[in-house]
């Protein structure tokens, strides 16, 4: 069934992204929405091998994500949906902490912070949108905050969605606030959509510990 699942969530992610025009707006953020409601079933029938916890989070991340992919035609209303939407995937991977972050992965996500602030949040500041670029701000911190803590899972799954995911979000926001971008959409929704299916499959990860004596595999 999850295969099953699977399979029509790239096939109506497919059709919204390459065929769905975009008017009239209702019908599209309907459609929209369909591959997110099939990926929050992958996440339920998901077997959780991390924890009850961290699938419930999960889960109630997806959703509201996708009440975000609704409203974000209204731009600040989607920008403060999907920073929630972010917090709860980082209570999520915070759950399942293992390890630190390596000091290379910490110095990519340090430039790549730093460099969106100074391009995206700083082009705001100069024009006098003073609001916009916190708002900006405080949304690049969440998304960097949940990069790092996906990478601290050492999950595979969970870091390649979180990555996605900020990948997604960068293009979008150069595009509206840089320069226009060929193919945005195509990007930027092929790639948002893959992350929401590698964080719903996290689910499933398993998860490595190991007792005081370490000769003692504990699964």
């Amino acid at each position: 069934m999850r295969n099953i699942l699977l399979t029509a969530i790239i096939i109506m992610g497919a059709i919204y992204i390459f065929f769905i025009p975009p008017d009239p707006v209702g019908f599209k953020i309907f459609m929209k929405l369909i591959p997110m409601a099939l990926i929050i079933m992958f996440a339920a029938m998901t077997s959780s091998l991390v924890s009850r916890e961290y699938k419930k989070i999960i889960i109630a991340g997806l959703f509201v994500c996708m009440i975000a992919d609704g409203v974000i035609y209204w731009f600040l209303a989607g920008l403060v949906t999907f920073f929630i939407g972010h917090l709860f995937y980082i209570f999520a991977f915070k759950s399942a902490n293992r390890k630190r972050v390596p000091i290379w992965a910490a110095i990519l996500l340090a430039f790549y912070g730093v460099a969106m602030a100074i391009w995206i949040a700083g082009s705001q500041f100069a024009k006098g949108e003073a609001i916009l670029g916190v708002a900006i701000l405080a949304y690049i911190t969440v998304l960097l905050t949940m990069g790092w803590m996906a990478i601290r899972t050492r999950m595979a799954l969970a870091i390649t969605g979180a990555l996605l995911f900020m990948f997604s979000d960068s293009v979008l926001a150069i595009d509206r606030f840089i320069i226009d971008i060929p193919y945005r959409d195509a990007f930027v929704m092929v790639t948002y959509y893959a992350a929401q299916v590698f964080i719903a499959a996290s689910i499933g990860s398993r998860i490595v510990k190991y007792s005081v004596n370490r000769n003692n595999l504990i699964r």
